[in-house]
C-alpha cells in the first residue's frame, strides 16, 4: 500500500509509517529529518533509514550515569568522523611524529627554562583523537552539563508545585542530558576533523605527557602553504612540545583553566520564561525542508542564557589565561625557529589566519561557554612575553608562571610593552661571588625557602622529560 508521494520511496519493511499519513509526511520532508541525524541519502535526500534513526534516538534516551549521555555523544562524534576517510597512522608515520617531537624538544631546550614535558608520542587518526581526549572533555563539559540539568529543576516554583513535578524531573533531566549529548557529540565530531594535535585547543587533552599529532589533519593544513610536509610536521611538533613543557612545569595551570569553566558553570541559572520564549522563536524560524535549519535547532544553543557578573569574570579569566598560554607558545617557538627554519614565519602566519577564521580552540570555547577568543589578545600576549624576555631574559619570562598571582592581567595585555616595565634583569654574579654564596648555602648560612624552590628541583625532572621524548 503506497500513496503517490511514496512512490519515490523504496518499499521497505523497516518503515513503521508505511501505509499511514506519516509516510507522506516523511516523503514531503525529502529525507531532511533523517539528515538531522546523518540518515538518508546523499545530502540528506530520500527516505531516512528510520530503523537506524529511531535506534539512535532510543540510544540517546537509554539510562546513563551523570548529567550527560557520553556513550551517545561519542557515538554521534564517531559517526561524523566516519563520513570521511580516516586511516590509522602507519608505523612510518608514528616514527616521523616521534622524530619530529624529539628534534622539537632539542630546539626548545635553548629557548625556555622549562625542561621537556613529553613522556610519549603518538600519531593519531581522528577517531583516536576522540578516544584519547574523551576523559579530559568529560572534566571540561560535565560541570556545565550538571549545572544546566540542575537549573531546570531549580527554575520550578517551590513547595507543592515542585513536589508535584518531582516524578517527571528525572525524565526531564535525562532528556536535557540527551540534548546536550547531541550538541557535544556534534561538536566533538567537527573538532576531530580540524584539530592538529592533542593541545590544539589550548589545553593538553591527551594523557599526561603524551605529545600527539593528528596526521590526516596535518596533511589538510599543509595544502596550499607551499611548505614541505616535513617542515609543517616539525613546526606543529614544536607547538605541541611547548604546550607539554608549560603544563608539565606549571602544575596549577590546568586546574586554573578548568576552574574558570567550573566557576562559569556554577552561575548557570535557567529562566524558564526566557527559555520558552527563546525556544518558540527558534521553532518559528525552522524550515523542515532545510536540513541545516534542523541542525541549528539541535546545535545552536537552545540553552543560551544571559551571563551573570560572576560568570563574565570567570570568562575573562579564562580568556586571559588561554591567551597567555598561546602567546607563550608562540614566543618560544618563534625563538626556537628564528635561525633554523626559514619557513617558520610563513607557518606562524598560517596559524594566525586559522585563529582569525575561528580555529578549534575558538570554536570549542564559543560553543562551551560562549567565549570568543580574540586573535588580537593572543598577539598581545606573544608581544608581552617577547618584550619581557628581551628586557629581563628567559628566566624572568618563565618565572612569571611560578604563581597565578604573578600572571599578567587583562589590563597588562592592553599595554603589553609596559608589563613590568620598571623591572630590570638581575645583576650577573661573578664566579667568585657565586662560589661564595653556594658555600654559604651549603653551610646553612642564609639558607631560605626561596633557594629550595629556585635551584635543583626543576633540574631533577629534566632527565625523565627528555628520556620520555627520546623513547
Amino acid at each position: 500500500m503506497t500513496n503517490n508521494p511514496g512512490d519515490d520511496v523504496p518499499d521497505r519493511d523497516d518503515n513503521p509509517f508505511k501505509g499511514t499519513p506519516f509516510e507522506q509526511f516523511f516523503a514531503n520532508m525529502g529525507g531532511n529529518f533523517g539528515a538531522l541525524f546523518g540518515q538518508g541519502g546523499a545530502g540528506g535526500a530520500g527516505m531516512p533509514d528510520l530503523g537506524a534513526l529511531f535506534g539512535q534516538i532510543q540510544a540517546m534516551m537509554q539510562p546513563y550515569d551523570g548529567a550527560l549521555n557520553w556513550d551517545a555523544a561519542l557515538d554521534m562524534a564517531r559517526r561524523a568522523v566516519a563520513q570521511e576517510a580516516d586511516p590509522s597512522p602507519s608505523q612510518k608515520q608514528q616514527e616521523q611524529v616521534a622524530d619530529a617531537v624529539r628534534l622539537a624538544d632539542l630546539w626548545l631546550d635553548e629557548t625556555t627554562e622549562f625542561a621537556s614535558g613529553v613522556q610519549s608520542t603518538a600519531a593519531w587518526s581522528r577517531a583516536e583523537w576522540l578516544v584519547g581526549t574523551l576523559d579530559r572533555w568529560k572534566r571540561l563539559v560535565e560541570p556545565i552539563a550538571e549545572s544546566s540539568v540542575a537549573g531546570i529543576g531549580n527554575a520550578l516554583p517551590g513547595g507543592e508545585a515542585q513536589a508535584m513535578a518531582a516524578p517527571i524531573m528525572g525524565m526531564l533531566g535525562k532528556a536535557v542530558g540527551a540534548m546536550l549529548a547531541s550538541q557535544v557529540g556534534s561538536g566533538l565530531g567537527a573538532l576531530a576533523g580540524e584539530v592538529l594535535s592533542a593541545s590544539d585547543v589550548g589545553l593538553p587533552l591527551g594523557a599526561t605527557g603524551k605529545a600527539a599529532i593528528v596526521v590526516e589533519n596535518v596533511k589538510d593544513f599543509a595544502v596550499g602553504l607551499d611548505v614541505s610536509e616535513e617542515d609543517v610536521l616539525l613546526y606543529l611538533a614544536l607547538r605541541e612540545a611547548a604546550h607539554q613543557r608549560l603544563f608539565a612545569h606549571v602544575p596549577w595551570l590546568r586546574e586554573h583553566l578548568l576552574g574558570a569553566v567550573a566557576d562559569y558553570a556554577t552561575g548557570i541559572e535557567v529562566n524558564t520564561a526566557n527559555l520558552q520564549s527563546s525556544m518558540e522563536e527558534k521553532m518559528r524560524g525552522i524550515d523542515i525542508n532545510n536540513p541545516d535549519s534542523l541542525r541549528e535547532l539541535m546545535e545552536g544553543g537552545m540553552f543560551e542564557m544571559d551571563k551573570s557578573p560572576e560568570q563574565q569574570a570567570a570568562l575573562d579569566r579564562l580568556e586571559v589565561t588561554l591567551a597567555l598560554v598561546e602567546g607563550w607558545v608562540d614566543e618560544v617557538v618563534s625563538q626556537a625557529t628564528v635561525e633554523r627554519m626559514p619557513n617558520a614565519t610563513k607557518l606562524a602566519e598560517a596559524v594566525r589566519r586559522r585563529r582569525a577564521a575561528g580555529g578549534p580552540a575558538e570554536d570549542t570555547f564559543a560553543a562551551l561557554v560562549g567565549l570568543e577568543l580574540r586573535p588580537r589578545r593572543l598577539r598581545d600576549a606573544a608581544t608581552l612575553w617577547g618584550s619581557l624576555r628581551a628586557r629581563q631574559g628567559t628566566e624572568a619570562r618563565d618565572g612569571v608562571w611560578m604563581n597565578p598571582a604573578l600572571l599578567p592581567t587583562a589590563a597588562d595585555l592592553d599595554d603589553p610593552l609596559g608589563f613590568r616595565e620598571g623591572a630590570s634583569a638581575p645583576e650577573e654574579m661573578s664566579e667568585e661571588d657565586f662560589d661564595a654564596a653556594l658555600l654559604a648555602m651549603l653551610d646553612g648560612e642564609g639558607h631560605t625557602g626561596t633557594d629550595d624552590e629556585s635551584g635543583d628541583d626543576p633540574g631533577e625532572t629534566d632527565d625523565p622529560g627528555h628520556t620520555g621524548s627520546d623513547a
